[in-house]
């Protein structure tokens, strides 16, 4: 990464900023997701590299920032290596391990307390994809005790919205059941075109 935002480097990548790679992780998330789901071990390994890539060189961005802006990869795995320590009590620190539900609420709950989140909603980002966003403020309204109904926006929204409701309650990952779903139907569809040699 050094050598490619030099100067006499890649041109492409010495104009990258972290807006303009922005479309590339999220393309690069959804590329990991696709190996997963088809179980593809080679591919997973491949988009693991491209995901990782992406991190690489937006910490190599940062470097180039003022020294009291400045972070790198370096910076950003020692933070990481931290927070694993603090948030497995458990593991480094002779704490009760308890279940994965309590495991899972204590790791919440320490999130919470180390972002000082005031709100049921702090953390969740509003920029991922609608069914996902709906499930995750779902949980977290059911965990925060809330009883909250949405503004009506339409009757289509609101049956949605009624649907991942039942399915956050049911234990279902609502966003994962869709594209389970999606894939089944994409598949049925190329099942169902014609052939070449029709």
């Amino acid at each position: 990464m050094d050598q490619l935002r030099s100067p006499g480097g890649c041109p492409w990548d010495a104009a990258q900023t972290h807006a303009s790679l922005a479309k590339y992780l999220v393309e690069e998330c959804y590329e990991v997701l696709e190996a997963i789901e088809t179980d593809d071990l080679a591919l997973l390994r491949e988009e693991l590299g491209d995901l990782l890539l992406q991190v690489l060189f937006h910490a190599r961005i940062t470097e180039e920032l003022p020294p009291d802006q400045a972070f790198s990869i370096e910076d950003v795995a020692g933070d990481l290596v931290d927070k694993l320590v603090r948030r497995h009590p458990h593991v480094f620190a002779g704490a009760d391990a308890g279940d994965a539900a309590t495991l899972n609420e204590t790791w919440e709950r320490q999130k919470v307390t180390e972002k000082g989140r005031t709100s049921a909603t702090d953390g969740v980002p509003v920029g991922q994809p609608a069914l996902a966003l709906s499930a995750k403020l779902v949980a977290r309204a059911a965990r925060a005790d809330l009883t909250v109904d949405p503004a009506p926006t339409g009757e289509f929204g609101e049956r949605l919205f009624a649907l991942v409701r039942e399915a956050v309650a049911a234990g279902v990952d609502p966003e994962s059941a869709l594209r389970e779903t999606a894939r089944a139907y994409r598949a049925a569809m190329l099942a169902a075109e014609p052939s070449d040699g029709a």
